[in-house]
């Protein structure tokens, strides 16, 4: 059984976990990369991870990159861009995917306090067609030297913390609890008892 202490701290991190602000990996082919985007995912709240892989392996999660962050983040996968989007939209989020082109807009122009789940596609190829077709909108970081973008990682940790910046001045930040929180925190009690 954990601590009284551990026990407050898994209540503290769920109190504040953001259910409606989800990440997408999309064929991100340096397991390194994708853990690292799940370490972020976890310091700024965001609520889950998805995993859609279609051309690449699925990645294994790091445990140092991701600093031990997979054991406490839901992970799902999947292997059709039609299907996941699709269960992304049965959740109330809108999906935004990473993509510089005329009709993308600045990450800093997104009201990120909506449900969301931000995209971020493989290292070269970026998000895959289809994605991009089946995404509600596309979204870009302005870039100010010579490079066009950001690692992925990068990518994601600038984002999310947009969303963080976003989020906590709405209040969105406050200790909220819910069934679905409930539910979690039990199987997080759970596993750490299997864990020791």
């Amino acid at each position: 059984m954990p601590t009284e202490r551990r026990l407050a701290r898994m209540r503290q991190v769920l109190e504040r976990r953001q259910d409606d602000l989800q990440a997408l990996i999309e064929d991100v082919h340096d397991p390194h990369n994708a853990s690292a985007i799940l370490r972020s995912a976890d310091g700024f709240g965001v609520g889950a991870v998805n995993l859609l892989y279609t051309r690449e392996e699925f990645p294994e999660i790091s445990k140092p990159v991701s600093a031990y962050t997979r054991k406490w983040m839901p992970v799902d996968r999947f292997e059709d861009p039609e299907a996941c989007v699709e269960a992304l939209h049965a959740r109330g989020l809108r999906v935004f995917a990473t993509h510089l082109d005329e009709g993308a807009r600045r990450h800093l122009d997104i009201d990120w306090t909506q449900p969301s789940v931000i995209a971020f596609g493989n290292e070269h190829r970026g998000c895959s067609e289809q994605l991009l077709a089946l995404a509600d909108e596309r979204v870009y970081i302005p870039m100010q030297g010579f490079a066009q973008s950001f690692n992925v990682s990068v990518s994601a940790a600038v984002i999310f913390a947009e969303a963080y910046r976003q989020r906590l001045a709405a209040g969105l930040y406050e200790p909220r609890w819910s069934e679905a929180k409930e539910a979690l925190y039990q199987s997080w009690i759970a596993r750490s008892g299997r864990d020791g």
